[in-house]
Order: C-alpha cells, then sequence, then structure tokens
C-alpha cells in the first residue's frame, strides 16, 4: 500500500485512513511529537502550521495552530490520552489541557505503526462522538485534507537524507 486510502468505519462515526509510509516507525513517531517536524507536513498545502505546542505525556496539551492562505488561523487544542513510543499515539479535543473540558468536543485521533520490514503501515483513525460530528469532519474535507497531509508526512519522511 503505497497510496493513501480513506474509509469510514465503526458504526459510521469512524474515519480511518491507511497508508505505507517507506519510513520506520520511530521516524514516523517523530514527525508526529516534534514541533519543528509537524510544522513541515500537518496541515495541507497551501496552508501551513504557525505554532505548535506539545507537553508530549498523558494528560498533557496540544496545540497545533493552523494557518490559511489568506493568514486566517485556526487553533486545535487538545490533550494526549495514549503514548506508546514508534507504536501507538491517541488524543482527544474533549480537553483542552489539564482536563478541563473543552466548550465542543469533536473526535479522538489514533494513530497506529506497525513495521512492516520495508516501511510502516500508517493508519490514523478519527473517531467522532456522533455520526453527525463524522459527517460535519467529512464535509470540512477529511479524505481530501487528511490525505494531503499523508502524502506531505510520507514525502518528508521518504525524501532522500529527510531524517526527522
Amino acid at each position: 500500500m503505497s497510496e493513501t486510502k480513506t474509509r469510514t468505519w465503526r458504526d459510521g462515526r469512524d474515519l480511518i485512513l491507511e497508508r505505507r509510509i517507506a519510513a520506520p516507525p520511530n521516524r514516523v513517531f517523530a514527525a508526529w511529537t516534534q514541533p519543528e517536524l509537524i510544522k513541515q507536513w500537518f496541515a495541507p498545502a497551501p496552508w501551513g502550521v504557525s505554532h505548535v505546542e506539545m507537553d508530549l505525556r498523558v494528560g498533557g496539551a496540544t496545540l497545533i495552530v493552523m494557518r490559511g492562505p489568506d493568514g486566517t488561523e485556526f487553533p486545535s487544542r487538545g490533550v494526549y490520552l495514549e503514548i506508546s513510543p514508534d507504536r501507538r499515539l491517541v488524543f482527544t479535543d474533549a480537553y483542552v489541557g489539564e482536563w478541563t473540558p473543552s466548550d465542543k468536543s469533536f473526535m479522538t485521533g489514533i494513530i497506529d505503526l506497525e513495521s512492516d520490514g520495508l516501511g510502516t503501515l500508517y493508519r490514523a483513525t478519527v473517531r467522532h462522538w456522533s455520526e453527525a460530528d463524522r459527517e460535519t469532519h467529512e464535509a470540512m474535507g477529511f479524505h481530501q485534507g487528511w490525505s494531503a497531509c499523508a502524502e506531505q508526512l510520507a514525502a518528508l519522511l521518504e525524501a532522500p537524507g529527510g531524517k526527522p
């Protein structure tokens, strides 16, 4: 699997993206957990990431600010629920830090990494609270946006000399 595939799953609440990345899981994990690397691939071009904060521990807060071509910024806050280095990263927007509930929770992201001997089988599952939330995320461009980001992630990690 070298192309990016997306699908809907689990009673219609999950959106799933899968891709093989020709880099080992530790490099993919680093790209998800190091602010300077996140800035290089996390928002689909021509969007970018202007600011990243990460407290990489269970219960630690995360803030990623995406910036549109017109300069409009969209902050995304959450907390980490599970951190298994080089294997799994789980985060949610249900909290904004210090276990403070967000105004409107939307999703939980689950990033699974599995070595296949040639690289990493990368799976991003986005679990929504309801089918309506999943539909909203699809309408926002999940399939196109997350696929573009997965392609950018792969390009960063697979480039000659590219190594987080």
